[in-house]
């Protein structure tokens, strides 16, 4: 794609890349090191310290070998975060009936659960894993995120959707439809719990500081009763009835649309 006399090339991917571990002359292969190893030594730091704070020499000093070590196996530091993202995107578990129907076998008898219940499920798991990895929801922004886990969870979205009853040419949308709610709900309840951890305070703590502050500068007469009403005793309450019945609203525009 050309911007004026720019050529901008598109980012290149682990999953495409055809490239071997990088071997020079003199050099032997790391004794004790493979990509399981070196994949759960870069979530770790991501956890810890962030996006901003990783560095593949930040890395090869947590797992306590050279730099150039880590090059054996992963060609760039954006190789190495797609594999970061993919796996923490098999950590989605995922509903055993979505997961049958895709490999082609028979639902379980023992599990008779609708396509709702199961949409919850992946939507739940979904939030989690952002929650849990606050790094993931800006790498799923810059990857292409084509990996064996993410392709497993994508086709049984798919297949989820699919038994929802909506026309093929509307499944995509109600995806995208829980998705980005998903998407957008785990991204602030991540960041909002890693800036807790980064204060040293609990959710709670951060929450009634940071309202107290407001209510002292603003009217907000409104919006407490609201925030009363809302329900819950703690942060972790109020996100959740709100997140539930967020879902039970997208989940129902899909029922209305589709019967309409």
């Amino acid at each position: 794609m050309a911007t004026g006399s720019r050529t901008v090339r598109p980012r290149s991917s682990v999953w495409l890349s055809e490239r071997k571990a990088p071997k020079r002359k003199g050099d032997q292969q790391p004794v004790g090191l493979d990509h399981l190893k070196i994949v759960a030594a870069t979530m770790r730091l991501l956890d810890a310290e962030g996006l901003s704070g990783f560095s593949m020499r930040r890395l090869a000093a947590e797992l306590g070998v050279t730099a150039m070590s880590v090059y054996w196996y992963v060609e760039t530091k954006d190789h190495l975060l797609e594999l970061a993202l993919d796996a923490a995107m098999g950590e989605i578990a995922l509903p055993m009936e979505a997961v049958g129907s895709v490999e082609g076998h028979e639902h379980s008898p023992a599990e008779p659960r609708d396509w709702r219940e199961q949409l919850r499920q992946l939507a739940a798991e979904y939030r989690q894993v952002m929650v849990r990895h606050p790094w993931l929801p800006a790498l799923l922004g810059e990857y292409l995120n084509i990996g064996p886990n993410a392709v497993v969870f994508s086709n049984a979205a798919l297949a989820v959707m699919r038994n929802s009853g909506l026309p093929d040419d509307k499944i995509t949308s109600a995806l995208s439809l829980v998705y980005q709610f998903v998407y957008g709900f785990g991204t602030i309840e991540g960041r909002f719990a890693a800036r807790c951890r980064a204060a040293g305070l609990t959710q709670d703590e951060l929450f009634h500081e940071m309202m107290s502050s407001v209510a002292d500068r603003m009217e907000f007469d409104e919006s407490r009763k609201i925030m009363k009403a809302r329900g819950g005793n703690t942060v972790e309450e109020m996100q959740d009835r709100d997140f539930t019945f967020a879902l039970d609203l997208a989940i129902a525009g899909i029922e209305a649309l589709r019967d309409r």
